[in-house]
């Protein structure tokens, strides 16, 4: 049997352990969403939680773990009528990014289903997480009909399976806990609110705590079971302030006081919905319990806002999550005021923050939402469209992008095979139904007419009698549906000194941010190629963080000559790896240039050159051309004619534009049916 590295051993991680333990307190405040970068301790710290929740008391036998004090009456093991009973520990079920539908909500014996009106069901992972903890690492990567179904049973608490008329139901309560790393992409709004407190975590810049971590670390691998029973007690301690927290809660009073602070935070950082105002009443009177306190003070509320609001506020797609600490201040004080003339309890909390008792006030603040945008590049320097010798010649401060649009959908000609996402149409697993075919593996998705009419010739043979049809293995139809899927959109920006101009770069810039927006709704991975003077660099390899694409965009210099040719072979070699990595995947290359190439022997030839081993590989390819003033040379028309795609100009990508209908781009990958 393996063993975790102790909760209590976690080296400072003092928020994701409050987070986590407030919730073992209160499964109700709604799961925890931990955000940071990788080696933070995140996964360690979750598994590490199971084994300071008490044990659950289950019906002997039933796999969906009913209470037996309320048995789940729809429980498809039940009915449990004076049946033994037992406690275990409570389960941390984790669900693989990978994962298939089956695998999490279970499998139905169709064939049986049918044939004998059986509903032979064997049960996935929602069943296994019930009244307790369901874990996914790298959230943000789950597959978007996952997603769906997750979303389905944190809000009705119960999953359910239906397929061709035949529907299983069982109880889904769960402790819901998601790690991500924001640099591999952002969650769907509508699963990011479902996570009740997020918390964002970082390493250690301290020279003494990060030796700390390293040497429990070392100790750990050396001998798991003797590191784990140096901090026993340490655990014994926590778990004991996890029970006597949960006998108290049902005594904590939340005074109209604190609803007020509540309800007036949440209107100052104008959330969506209630959702936000109900989780930070649950998490202030999670804090006061688990500081033994019986009523609910100023500074539980502000520690409440700082781990329910930051996932919640209203905020623009590439902003960086967080709250402003002196505005939640401000506002916590004018409720305050405002109240005081109607209360007279005076449990504000406001004059006797309590820093010494024990976990009073919930620890230390979250981080903050890092440094914002400043006006860097704000002072223009003169410059025209002059390109100097090299890579530092002519070098500009980086131009500000200009405010972003809706942009025209470009996608993908053909049908693909890829991830599930919103761009190119595809063979999916989920969609409209468009034929039917013999299931290569296990069987997913039933086509009922087609299966009847595989096996209805053969009835008389098989010796039918009675009403019931006589199936066969062979008989049964995979259903093919047809869909959406996402693609790799990497783009290639022309960051030459004939793109300098700070006006045209910034409305390239707000184009090519327009585009990143746009790849996000539609749950593309992204990659950035730029070039300029003697050469083209990957500013970012293909990742689904669209944010950190759009960072690096805010900060491309400009200047010197126009390496097309670099350009392009740059990005054809990303596409050779990224097709050996992921080969499902179709690419679209976005190139955004106004056409010119410079610099070498030959350059226009070579860049030529490069453009047709696109052409050569079916790579979907479309040029969105930059050329300004009143006398146009069509270069970035010539090179889209080489790419074997098409040309739009910036002023055509805008969906609002008069310029024609929505463009396909054209081409398709050799993948493509």
């Amino acid at each position: 049997m393996s063993t975790h590295f102790p909760f209590t051993a976690v080296v400072g991680q003092e928020d994701l352990q409050l987070a986590l333990l407030l919730n073992a307190v209160a499964p109700n405040i709604g799961g925890v969403l931990v955000r940071g970068e990788k080696g933070t301790a995140k996964s360690t710290a979750v598994r590490a939680l199971s084994a300071l929740l008490p044990e659950v008391r289950v019906v002997s036998g039933c796999r969906f773990s009913c209470d037996p004090d309320s048995p789940d009456p729809s429980c498809p093991d039940g009915p449990h009528e004076s049946v033994a009973s037992g406690p275990r520990p409570a389960r941390m079920v984790e669900l693989p990014v990978g994962a298939s539908e089956d695998r999490l909500v279970g499998a139905l014996d169709i064939e049986r289903a049918l044939a004998e009106g059986v509903k032979a069901f064997e049960p996935g992972l929602l069943a296994a997480a019930h009244r307790g903890i369901l874990y996914v690492d790298e959230v943000n990567l789950l597959h978007d009909h996952l997603v769906d179904l997750l979303l389905d049973a944190a809000a009705m608490g119960a999953s359910y399976v239906e397929r061709e008329g035949v529907s299983v139901r069982h109880a889904a309560r769960f402790l819901l806990v998601g790690t991500m790393n924001p640099e591999e992409g952002e969650l769907r709004p509508q699963l990011l609110d479902r996570f009740g407190l997020t918390v964002e975590v970082a390493a250690s810049r301290e020279t003494d705590q990060r030796v700390e971590v390293v040497r429990r670390r070392l100790a750990y691998d050396d001998d798991p079971a003797g590191f784990a029973a140096q901090w026993a007690g340490e655990e014994a301690s926590v778990r004991q302030r996890v029970v006597a927290a949960r006998e108290l809660l049902p005594r904590v009073r939340l005074g109209d006081g604190a609803l007020r602070q509540i309800a007036a935070t949440c209107a100052a950082f104008e959330v969506d919905g209630m959702r936000a105002d109900i989780v930070m009443a649950r998490t202030a009177t999670a804090l006061a319990a688990w500081a033994g306190r019986t009523d609910v003070l100023a500074e539980d509320v502000r520690q409440a806002a700082l781990l329910a609001l930051p996932h919640r506020r209203r905020r623009n797609p590439f902003d960086a999550p967080g709250l402003d600490e002196d505005k939640l201040d401000q506002t916590l004080e004018e409720s305050s005021e405002s109240s005081e003339s109607s209360e007279s309890s005076g449990s504000s909390g406001d004059d006797d923050p309590d820093p010494d008792g024990p976990g009073g006030g919930g620890g230390q603040p979250s981080p903050d939402a890092g440094p914002q945008d400043g006006d860097g590049g704000a002072a223009a320097s003169e410059g025209g469209e002059s390109e100097g010798a090299g890579a530092g010649a002519g070098e500009q401060t980086p131009a500000r992008a200009a405010e972003p649009f809706r942009t025209r959908m470009l996608s993908v000609d053909g049908i693909g095979e890829g991830a599930a996402g919103r761009r190119s149409r595809a063979r999916t697993e989920h969609g409209r139904t468009t034929g039917a075919r013999r299931p290569q593996d296990a069987l997913t998705k039933l086509h009922l007419a087609a299966t009847v009419q595989a096996a209805a010739p053969h009835q008389r043979v098989r010796g039918r009698s009675g009403p019931g049809l006589v199936l066969r293995r062979d008989d049964l139809r995979q259903a093919v549906r047809e869909g959406r899927e996402s693609n790799l959109v990497l783009f290639v920006v022309d960051a030459s000194g004939s793109m300098a101009a700070r006006q045209r770069m910034s409305a390239v810039k707000g184009a090519v941010l327009s585009l990143l927006l746009d790849a996000y709704q539609r749950r593309d991975k992204v990659g950035l190629v730029t070039f300029r003077g003697a050469a083209a660099e990957v500013a970012l390899p293909p990742t689904s963080s669209v944010d950190a694409a759009a960072a690096r965009l805010e900060s491309l210099p400009t200047g010197g000559r126009t390496p097309l040719a670099a350009g392009l072979l740059r990005a054809h070699e990303v596409l050779r790896v990224e097709r050996l990595r992921d080969p499902s995947r179709r690419p679209l290359l976005v190139v955004v240039t106004d056409g010119r190439a410079t610099g070498g022997p030959e350059p226009v030839a070579l860049a030529g050159r490069a453009a047709r081993l696109f052409a050569a590989e079916g790579v979907a390819s479309v040029v969105v051309d930059c050329e300004s003033g009143p006398v146009r040379l069509g270069l970035a028309g010539r090179l889209a004619g080489e790419l074997g795609g098409t040309a739009v100009t910036l002023d055509e990508l805008r969906a609002d534009s008069i310029a024609g209908l929505v463009r396909d781009v054209r081409g398709m990958s050799r993948r493509a049916a």
